[in-house]
Protein backbone atom coordinates (compact mmCIF):
# COMPACT_ATOMS: atom_id res chain seq x y z
CA UNK A 1 0.00 0.00 0.00
CA UNK A 2 1.44 3.82 -0.60
CA UNK A 3 1.98 5.54 1.85
CA UNK A 4 1.85 9.36 1.51
CA UNK A 5 4.61 10.89 3.29
CA UNK A 6 4.37 13.36 6.38
CA UNK A 7 6.61 16.10 5.24
CA UNK A 8 5.91 16.15 1.39
CA UNK A 9 1.67 17.17 1.37
CA UNK A 10 0.23 20.44 0.64
CA UNK A 11 -1.49 22.65 2.74
CA UNK A 12 -0.83 25.13 5.76
CA UNK A 13 0.85 24.87 9.42
CA UNK A 14 0.46 26.64 12.50
CA UNK A 15 3.37 27.01 14.09
CA UNK A 16 4.77 29.62 16.81
CA UNK A 17 1.54 31.76 16.17
CA UNK A 18 2.23 32.05 11.79
CA UNK A 19 1.17 29.57 9.24
CA UNK A 20 4.04 27.93 7.21
CA UNK A 21 3.47 25.81 4.35
CA UNK A 22 3.81 22.31 4.62
CA UNK A 23 6.70 21.74 3.86
CA UNK A 24 8.36 24.38 5.06
CA UNK A 25 7.58 23.56 8.88
CA UNK A 26 10.56 22.30 10.18
CA UNK A 27 12.73 22.05 13.35
CA UNK A 28 15.99 21.10 14.53
CA UNK A 29 17.56 17.71 14.60
CA UNK A 30 19.21 18.83 17.95
CA UNK A 31 15.32 19.72 19.57
CA UNK A 32 15.15 18.68 23.22
CA UNK A 33 11.57 17.43 21.91
CA UNK A 34 12.80 14.80 19.46
CA UNK A 35 16.43 13.67 22.21
CA UNK A 36 14.89 13.52 25.08
CA UNK A 37 10.83 12.85 24.55
CA UNK A 38 9.97 16.41 26.15
CA UNK A 39 6.84 17.04 24.08
CA UNK A 40 2.98 17.04 24.59
CA UNK A 41 0.55 16.67 21.93
CA UNK A 42 -3.54 15.98 21.49
CA UNK A 43 -5.51 14.38 18.76
CA UNK A 44 -9.05 16.00 17.78
CA UNK A 45 -11.68 14.88 15.27
CA UNK A 46 -13.29 17.65 13.38
CA UNK A 47 -16.64 16.63 12.09
CA UNK A 48 -18.90 18.78 9.38
CA UNK A 49 -16.24 21.48 9.84
CA UNK A 50 -16.21 21.17 13.89
CA UNK A 51 -13.64 20.30 16.39
CA UNK A 52 -15.26 17.88 19.01
CA UNK A 53 -14.87 18.95 22.54
CA UNK A 54 -11.95 21.15 21.43
CA UNK A 55 -11.69 22.99 24.92
CA UNK A 56 -11.16 19.91 26.51
CA UNK A 57 -8.52 18.66 24.54
CA UNK A 58 -6.91 21.85 24.75
CA UNK A 59 -7.17 22.10 28.46
CA UNK A 60 -5.45 18.61 28.25
CA UNK A 61 -2.96 19.76 26.50
CA UNK A 62 -2.33 22.50 28.85
CA UNK A 63 -2.07 20.02 31.93
CA UNK A 64 0.00 18.03 30.17
CA UNK A 65 2.54 20.60 29.24
CA UNK A 66 2.75 21.32 33.14
CA UNK A 67 3.01 17.88 34.11
CA UNK A 68 6.15 17.84 32.20
CA UNK A 69 7.29 20.96 33.70
CA UNK A 70 6.88 23.70 30.91
CA UNK A 71 4.03 26.08 30.34
CA UNK A 72 2.51 26.60 26.82
CA UNK A 73 3.50 30.14 25.89
CA UNK A 74 -0.17 30.84 24.96
CA UNK A 75 -3.88 30.38 26.45
CA UNK A 76 -6.56 28.20 25.66
CA UNK A 77 -8.18 30.64 23.66
CA UNK A 78 -5.58 31.29 21.66
CA UNK A 79 -5.20 27.96 20.94
CA UNK A 80 -8.55 26.96 19.87
CA UNK A 81 -8.49 29.74 17.57
CA UNK A 82 -5.40 28.28 15.76
CA UNK A 83 -6.66 24.72 15.83
CA UNK A 84 -9.91 26.58 14.14
CA UNK A 85 -7.89 28.15 11.62
CA UNK A 86 -6.00 25.92 10.50
CA UNK A 87 -8.88 23.49 9.83
CA UNK A 88 -10.61 26.29 7.70
CA UNK A 89 -7.24 27.31 5.72
CA UNK A 90 -6.62 23.19 4.84
CA UNK A 91 -10.11 22.90 3.37
CA UNK A 92 -11.03 20.14 5.81
CA UNK A 93 -14.62 19.70 6.53
CA UNK A 94 -13.58 15.95 8.22
CA UNK A 95 -10.27 16.04 9.86
CA UNK A 96 -7.53 14.76 12.22
CA UNK A 97 -5.55 17.75 14.00
CA UNK A 98 -2.63 16.97 15.70
CA UNK A 99 -1.62 19.91 18.11
CA UNK A 100 2.17 19.08 19.87
CA UNK A 101 4.19 21.40 22.10
CA UNK A 102 7.59 20.73 22.88
CA UNK A 103 10.90 22.00 23.68
CA UNK A 104 13.25 23.35 21.77
CA UNK A 105 17.23 23.52 20.61
CA UNK A 106 18.37 26.24 22.78
CA UNK A 107 19.95 23.67 25.11
CA UNK A 108 20.50 19.67 24.52
CA UNK A 109 20.61 17.95 27.81
CA UNK A 110 18.42 16.20 30.33
CA UNK A 111 18.44 19.27 32.10
CA UNK A 112 16.66 21.71 29.86
CA UNK A 113 15.63 24.66 31.96
CA UNK A 114 15.85 27.63 29.60
CA UNK A 115 14.54 26.03 26.08
CA UNK A 116 11.73 27.84 24.19
CA UNK A 117 8.45 25.82 23.97
CA UNK A 118 7.27 25.49 20.19
CA UNK A 119 3.74 24.99 19.25
CA UNK A 120 2.25 23.84 16.40
CA UNK A 121 -0.54 22.39 14.76
CA UNK A 122 -1.62 20.58 11.96
CA UNK A 123 -4.59 18.28 10.51
CA UNK A 124 -5.38 15.90 7.70
CA UNK A 125 -7.86 13.84 5.86
CA UNK A 126 -7.74 10.63 8.64
CA UNK A 127 -10.32 8.10 8.27
CA UNK A 128 -11.17 5.63 11.54
CA UNK A 129 -7.80 4.56 12.73
CA UNK A 130 -8.66 0.73 11.69
CA UNK A 131 -10.57 1.51 8.53
CA UNK A 132 -13.43 1.05 6.99
CA UNK A 133 -13.76 -2.88 7.88
CA UNK A 134 -13.57 -2.42 11.78
CA UNK A 135 -17.32 -2.96 12.23
CA UNK A 136 -16.63 -6.40 11.98
CA UNK A 137 -14.58 -5.89 15.08
CA UNK A 138 -10.46 -6.23 15.21
CA UNK A 139 -8.45 -8.44 16.64
CA UNK A 140 -6.16 -7.96 19.12
CA UNK A 141 -2.99 -9.62 20.37
CA UNK A 142 -1.68 -9.22 24.07
CA UNK A 143 1.40 -6.64 24.34
CA UNK A 144 5.21 -8.25 25.71
CA UNK A 145 4.88 -4.21 27.02
CA UNK A 146 3.03 -3.12 29.93
CA UNK A 147 2.62 0.40 31.24
CA UNK A 148 4.11 1.90 33.92
CA UNK A 149 3.33 2.65 37.51
CA UNK A 150 1.78 6.48 37.71
CA UNK A 151 5.27 7.07 40.27
CA UNK A 152 7.82 6.01 37.06
CA UNK A 153 6.21 8.24 34.51
CA UNK A 154 3.98 11.34 33.95
CA UNK A 155 1.01 9.03 33.04
CA UNK A 156 -1.60 11.33 33.74
CA UNK A 157 -0.45 13.45 30.60
CA UNK A 158 -0.74 12.63 26.75
CA UNK A 159 3.40 13.22 26.82
CA UNK A 160 5.25 11.73 23.66
CA UNK A 161 7.29 9.34 25.41
CA UNK A 162 4.72 7.42 26.99
CA UNK A 163 3.59 6.56 23.07
CA UNK A 164 7.33 4.49 22.53
CA UNK A 165 6.09 1.13 23.92
CA UNK A 166 2.67 1.56 22.39
CA UNK A 167 4.60 1.87 18.88
CA UNK A 168 6.25 -1.27 20.16
CA UNK A 169 3.67 -3.43 20.88
CA UNK A 170 1.54 -2.61 18.17
CA UNK A 171 4.57 -3.68 15.49
CA UNK A 172 4.83 -6.66 17.00
CA UNK A 173 0.56 -7.25 16.80
CA UNK A 174 0.89 -6.25 13.09
CA UNK A 175 3.68 -8.44 12.64
CA UNK A 176 1.84 -11.79 13.81
CA UNK A 177 -1.44 -10.73 12.23
CA UNK A 178 -3.73 -8.49 14.82
CA UNK A 179 -4.97 -5.16 14.16
CA UNK A 180 -3.83 -3.97 17.80
CA UNK A 181 -2.64 -5.05 21.30
CA UNK A 182 -4.18 -4.71 24.42
CA UNK A 183 -1.77 -3.72 27.40
CA UNK A 184 -1.91 -4.43 30.74
CA UNK A 185 -0.53 -2.34 33.86
CA UNK A 186 2.26 -3.00 35.82
CA UNK A 187 1.03 -5.04 38.28
CA UNK A 188 -0.57 -7.57 35.37
CA UNK A 189 -3.86 -5.71 35.41
CA UNK A 190 -5.84 -4.78 32.12
CA UNK A 191 -5.01 -1.22 30.66
CA UNK A 192 -5.94 -0.14 27.56
CA UNK A 193 -4.95 -0.89 23.97
CA UNK A 194 -2.06 1.04 22.67
CA UNK A 195 -3.69 4.29 21.76
CA UNK A 196 -7.49 3.73 22.66
CA UNK A 197 -9.15 3.19 25.50
CA UNK A 198 -11.12 -0.57 26.25
CA UNK A 199 -14.27 -1.54 27.52
CA UNK A 200 -15.44 -4.89 27.92
CA UNK A 201 -19.50 -6.10 28.65
CA UNK A 202 -20.26 -8.54 32.03
CA UNK A 203 -23.62 -9.63 32.42
CA UNK A 204 -24.85 -6.58 30.44
CA UNK A 205 -22.71 -4.06 32.46
CA UNK A 206 -20.33 -1.60 30.57
CA UNK A 207 -17.06 -2.00 32.74
CA UNK A 208 -13.57 -0.28 32.04
CA UNK A 209 -10.44 -0.40 33.99
CA UNK A 210 -9.78 2.75 36.37
CA UNK A 211 -7.26 4.29 34.29
CA UNK A 212 -4.44 4.94 37.29
CA UNK A 213 -1.51 4.07 35.46
CA UNK A 214 -2.72 5.44 31.66
CA UNK A 215 -4.60 8.33 30.07
CA UNK A 216 -8.42 9.02 31.23
CA UNK A 217 -9.21 9.82 27.35
CA UNK A 218 -12.12 12.38 26.34
CA UNK A 219 -13.55 9.80 24.25
CA UNK A 220 -13.59 7.03 27.09
CA UNK A 221 -15.38 9.62 29.20
CA UNK A 222 -17.83 10.49 26.51
CA UNK A 223 -18.57 7.00 26.04
CA UNK A 224 -19.40 6.29 29.34
CA UNK A 225 -21.88 9.57 29.67
CA UNK A 226 -23.60 7.83 26.78
CA UNK A 227 -24.02 4.76 28.68
CA UNK A 228 -25.19 5.73 31.64
CA UNK A 229 -27.52 8.08 29.65
CA UNK A 230 -29.01 5.13 28.44
CA UNK A 231 -29.50 3.71 31.75
CA UNK A 232 -26.91 1.09 31.26
CA UNK A 233 -24.57 0.64 34.42
CA UNK A 234 -20.81 1.52 34.17
CA UNK A 235 -18.50 0.16 36.20
CA UNK A 236 -14.73 1.55 36.70
CA UNK A 237 -13.05 -0.94 38.60
CA UNK A 238 -9.71 -2.79 38.17
CA UNK A 239 -9.85 -5.69 35.72
CA UNK A 240 -7.94 -9.17 36.11
CA UNK A 241 -6.34 -10.18 33.23
CA UNK A 242 -8.09 -13.51 33.75
CA UNK A 243 -11.72 -12.07 33.25
CA UNK A 244 -10.75 -11.51 29.67
CA UNK A 245 -12.51 -14.89 28.61
CA UNK A 246 -16.12 -13.78 30.26
CA UNK A 247 -16.48 -10.40 28.65
CA UNK A 248 -19.42 -11.03 26.41
CA UNK A 249 -18.39 -7.66 24.05
CA UNK A 250 -15.16 -5.61 23.88
CA UNK A 251 -14.13 -2.59 21.93
CA UNK A 252 -11.98 0.30 22.21
CA UNK A 253 -12.81 3.91 22.18
CA UNK A 254 -10.51 7.02 21.47
CA UNK A 255 -10.47 9.83 18.94
CA UNK A 256 -8.26 7.96 16.47
CA UNK A 257 -10.05 4.56 16.75
CA UNK A 258 -13.65 6.79 17.69
CA UNK A 259 -15.61 3.47 18.58
CA UNK A 260 -14.54 0.26 17.23
CA UNK A 261 -15.98 -3.03 18.19
CA UNK A 262 -13.20 -6.01 18.85
CA UNK A 263 -14.00 -9.50 18.20
CA UNK A 264 -10.84 -11.12 19.69
CA UNK A 265 -8.24 -10.67 22.28
CA UNK A 266 -5.50 -13.26 21.53
CA UNK A 267 -7.43 -16.86 21.70
CA UNK A 268 -10.58 -15.32 22.99
CA UNK A 269 -13.35 -14.22 20.96
CA UNK A 270 -16.27 -11.56 21.45
CA UNK A 271 -19.04 -10.81 19.52
CA UNK A 272 -20.02 -7.07 18.84
CA UNK A 273 -24.08 -7.07 20.07
CA UNK A 274 -26.58 -4.41 21.53
CA UNK A 275 -24.36 -2.59 23.82
CA UNK A 276 -21.51 -1.90 21.21
CA UNK A 277 -23.86 -1.24 18.15
CA UNK A 278 -25.89 1.16 20.44
CA UNK A 279 -22.66 3.06 21.89
CA UNK A 280 -21.43 3.17 18.43
CA UNK A 281 -24.53 4.78 17.12
CA UNK A 282 -24.84 7.27 19.86
CA UNK A 283 -21.33 8.47 19.61
CA UNK A 284 -21.64 8.92 15.71
CA UNK A 285 -24.75 10.88 16.31
CA UNK A 286 -22.75 12.99 19.20
CA UNK A 287 -19.68 13.82 17.37
CA UNK A 288 -21.95 15.68 14.69
CA UNK A 289 -23.82 17.73 16.71
CA UNK A 290 -23.34 21.65 17.20
CA UNK A 291 -20.81 22.38 19.82
CA UNK A 292 -23.41 23.96 22.10
CA UNK A 293 -25.85 20.73 21.72
CA UNK A 294 -22.51 18.75 22.98
CA UNK A 295 -22.04 21.00 25.66
CA UNK A 296 -25.60 20.38 26.57
CA UNK A 297 -25.65 16.93 27.04
CA UNK A 298 -21.90 16.92 28.30
CA UNK A 299 -23.29 19.14 31.07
Amino acid sequence: MAVMPFDDRDGWIWMDGAFLPWREAKTHVLTHGLHYASGVFEGERCYAGNIFKLREHTERLIRSGRLLGFEIPYTADEIDAACIETVRRNGHAEAYVRPIAYRGSEMLAVSAQHTRIHLAIACWGWPNLFGENRMKGIRLSMARWRRPAPDTAPTASKATGLYMIGTLSKHQAEAEGFDDAMMLDHKGDVAEATGANAFFVFDGEVHTPTPVCFLDGITRRTVMRLARNRQMKVVERTIRAEELPKASEVFLAGTAAEVTPVRAIGEHGYTPARITETLIADYEALVRMSPAEVARLSA
